[in-house]
């Protein structure tokens, strides 16, 4: 019988999360069944992303995480039945974020702690505030959904303003601590395991039978 980690499962149809290996996922996450996690991605403690349920041709659609998203503390993903989620690169999705396909996010996006998407298309740049709610519409390049707002038709998307200079530097500061904290985690776990396999190799030695 197949064993895998106890965080990292496949779904009911079988299919199997595909991590590059550069990705870094904290072991408390839970990454389960048709999930496609690209290079440099960090999955933070206690996030969630599950790509489990079927369409109507009996196939589960994709989860998929671009190259060097970062993923925060207990976030949710999922999806409905053959629907997918894409999050394009270098896109932020801090603390307790919802999203729940189909969504589309484009790349450098930013979704600020709590905020929530549903059924939702973010072109590139895109900043959600904090505890911010948008479902069924889709929200144009550069565009600044306030905090707390809730965004569920084209009338309100057109109130919204754009991002600001300041704003995208935030955005930059944000991914580049976080790519940084996965390489300072990668580097932390080369040196546990070289210290492991040192010591390994060390009681080896000492329990080797002599030879005379």
């Amino acid at each position: 019988m197949t064993s895998f980690p106890n965080n990292i499962r496949p779904n009911l149809a079988g299919d199997y999360p595909r991590i590059d290996p550069t990705a870094l996922i904290d072991p408390s996450a839970q990454i389960i069944g048709h999930v496609e996690i690209a290079r440099d991605v960090f999955v933070a403690p206690l996030t969630v992303i599950r790509a489990d349920q079927r369409g109507p041709d009996g196939k589960v659609a994709p989860i998929v995480i671009g190259d060097e998203v970062n993923i925060q503390d207990a976030v949710i993903i999922h999806t409905d039945p053959g629907a997918s989620v894409i999050i394009g690169p270098k896109t932020s999705v801090a603390h307790g974020v919802t999203i729940h396909g189909p969504c589309t996010i484009g790349r450098e996006c930013f979704l600020a702690l709590r905020s929530s998407l549903y059924k939702a298309t973010l072109e590139d740049h895109v900043w959600v505030g904090m505890g911010a709610i948008a479902k069924l519409v889709t929200l144009p390049s550069f565009t600044r959904v306030p905090a707390g707002s809730v965004i569920r038709e084209r009338p309100e998307v057109l109130g919204l303003r754009l991002v600001t200079e300041t704003e995208r530097e935030y955005m930059e500061m944000v991914w580049a601590a976080n790519s940084r904290l996965r390489m300072d985690y990668l580097e932390l776990r080369k040196k546990a395991e070289a210290i492991r396999s040192s010591a390994e190799e060390k009681a080896g030695k000492k329990v080797s039978p002599g030879t005379g």
